[in-house]
């Protein structure tokens, strides 16, 4: 949009979104008169929509918004605040502060996210401003947590590769900082920051030309390769006035762990490692879990490996990769604008051609990776450094005191103690990092004390399992998933323990809608809410996260997910082959097809 260079449009008008962000200007819109307008709790709908750049995301309670609207009382508007947090990685300081802020102004817990991200839930609007100002004097950040840019940058914990895990953090840290919005409004709305308006003038005519031309895409000739460049907007240099399409997610990967799922990253680097020593990534392009009901020209997607870079390219290659999103994403029709659609509609070899002629240089042959799961691996382990790290299983990534389990209580007095660090995986669990052998023991004790679990003692389907937050505060939910997870854990378990499976780890996931946060279409069994307590039903992704699930039932219940597990699970059991995974298993025995590109998706 920011350069001058011949469009083609690919039809229909720019979508409301496009527009609400255009009149924005760079994400101000109106929301410091929101935030101070005391008849309401909640905000404008262009006020909403912009707060997601901010991290935030306005919701209702929906267990009492029945209640609510009977009585003639606004819903009860309370704002998810989510914590921008490269590689998972926090320090016992800034954990103390998430907790403190819990407490203070959210819902009395934490949570994290499938992106390694903590999200705070029950924040009021008139304390936004506050909880913001304490994240950020911690040396955090709510910016670019949602919205249409890029979000957290994902990787791999891997504490038994201590100098492999260094770099690559170093790297999400880069990818994030670089692609960062540079709108000063983040700081003038929350952190009182002088205002700065003088580069809007030199905006005006690409911002109306913006507008204009929302619903058009941008190609380049190799003739006008110098133009690439041309035209950057002075206040967003990557993004422009419109941003993105839609939000972009980025993951690193480490073989033999897929733990970070890359192939549903919209770009992934796996990273290669030849005798202890990062020599580079491989690159994933296109992938992305979300759809919707009813539509078939939504689907999940997986990445696909484009070639080999060096470690000084990741951020170029991301810088570049975006700008195509940005300049070719669909703007007319928001279900269709995730970057995998904008792939599949020019074709691999398109944007291989696109991206090298932006970097100036091409990419080198991919390099031989194996991956062979992409859980978390739970307990002690002690890595290179001599250092002891130990992963906890976290229920749904929920942080609370519970009877017989004082979670937070207990994560809290070990904050307090701790001299390493703590990583949230992209599995929703944590990794207690960087323990000293003299720390070792206190923390062991106090892990017992509060009757926190380290995962071992559960069963691995309850360990291999993900949900979303759903139901009641996300507006999205269709049905139950993190609340109502565990329950069917507890009646799966039995099964599986009867046919002598109860340590054999099959990835289960949920979600209350089709978004796909909690990455569905990679479960080796999936549920996707169609409304309360009814479920779509997937089966057959691969177990390290290579291929896609397959609808096996439609619209079931909980009786009726049992009683079609049941018999496969004691098949599953009696003619699996050595070291089958129930993924391969239930495509080898004919119960669904293999689903190796989501262009196949609903066939």
């Amino acid at each position: 949009m920011t350069n001058n260079r011949k469009v083609e449009p690919i039809g229909g008008p720019p979508s409301d979104v496009e527009q609400l962000k255009i009149e924005s200007n760079y994400l101000r819109g109106s929301l410091v008169e929101s935030l101070e307008n005391r008849i309401t709790g909640g905000l404008s709908e262009l006020d909403n929509r912009l707060l997601k750049f901010h991290g935030s995301y306005m919701q209702d309670d929906r267990d009492v918004r029945n209640e609510r609207q009977k009585q003639k009382l606004e819903p009860a508007f309370q704002f998810m605040l989510r914590v921008v947090t490269p590689g998972g990685v926090t320090t016992p300081k800034q954990w103390l502060v998430m907790d403190e802020l819990a407490h203070k102004y959210g819902s009395g817990t934490l949570r994290f996210t499938t992106r390694q991200a903590f999200q705070l839930h029950g924040v009021l609007k008139f304390n936004l401003k506050e909880t913001i100002k304490d994240i950020n004097d911690s040396l955090l950040t709510t910016l670019a947590a949602c919205g249409d840019v890029n979000r957290n940058v994902m990787c791999h914990p891997n504490p038994e590769q201590s100098d492999v895990h260094t770099e690559i953090f170093k790297w999400s840290q880069e990818i994030t900082r670089h692609l960062a919005p540079r709108t000063p409004a983040y700081h003038e709305i929350w952190l009182d920051g002088e205002k700065v308006v003088d580069s809007l003038e030199l905006a005006k005519a690409e911002v109306s030309a913006a507008t204009a031309e929302a619903s058009t895409v941008v190609k380049v000739s190799s003739e006008e390769a110098k133009a690439v460049t041309a035209g950057v907007d002075p206040v967003e240099p990557i993004y422009g006035p419109v941003y993105l399409p839609r939000k972009f997610k980025i993951g690193i990967a480490v073989p033999p762990s897929n733990d970070v799922d890359v192939y549903s990253q919209d770009l992934g680097y796996i990273a290669i490692v030849e005798k202890g020593k990062l020599i580079g990534f491989n690159v994933t392009v296109g992938g992305g879990m979300g759809m919707t009901h009813g539509d078939t020209n939504t689907y999940p997607q997986l990445g696909r490996v484009i070639g080999f870079i060096t470690p000084e390219q990741v951020v170029d290659i991301a810088e570049k990769t975006v700008t195509i999103q940005r300049d070719y994403g669909n703007r007319s029709v928001r279900k269709y604008a995730r970057f995998k659609y904008t792939i599949d509609r020019h074709g691999l070899e398109w944007f291989v051609d696109e991206l090298q002629l932006r970097l100036g240089w091409k990419l080198e042959p991919a390099r031989p990776f194996q991956f062979d799961s992409n859980g978390d691996r739970y307990g002690w382990k002690k890595d290179k450094n001599g250092r002891w790290n130990v992963t906890l299983y976290i229920q749904s990534g929920r942080i609370i005191d519970q009877e017989g389990n004082q979670l937070m209580t207990g994560l809290r007095e070990i904050a307090k103690i701790l001299t390493g660090d703590f990583r949230l995986t992209a599995n929703q669990n944590l990794m207690i990092a960087g323990i000293t052998s003299a720390k070792k023991p206190k923390i062991e004790t106090l892990l017992k004390q509060y009757g926190i679990s380290v995962g071992e003692e559960h069963s691995a389907i309850r360990r291999s399992s993900l949900s979303c937050v759903a139901l009641p505060t996300c507006g999205l939910a269709m049905a139950e998933a993190e609340r109502y997870m565990p329950t069917l854990i507890d009646k799966l378990e039995p099964i599986m323990e009867e046919v002598g499976l109860r340590d054999e780890e099959i990835n289960i996931r949920m979600t209350g809608c089709p978004n796909g946060c909690a990455r569905p279409a990679l479960g080796e069994i999936s549920f996707i809410g169609k409304s309360p307590g009814k479920y779509n039903m997937y089966m057959g992704a691969g177990f390290s996260g290579d291929r896609l699930s397959k609808l096996f039932r439609e619209n079931v219940d909980e009786a009726e997910i049992l009683d079609t597990l049941k018999p496969i699970i004691h098949r599953y059991a009696e003619e699996r082959e050595q070291n089958e995974h129930f993924g391969d298993f239930v495509i080898r025995t004919g119960y669904v097809k293999a689903v190796a590109s989501g262009l196949d998706f609903h066939n």
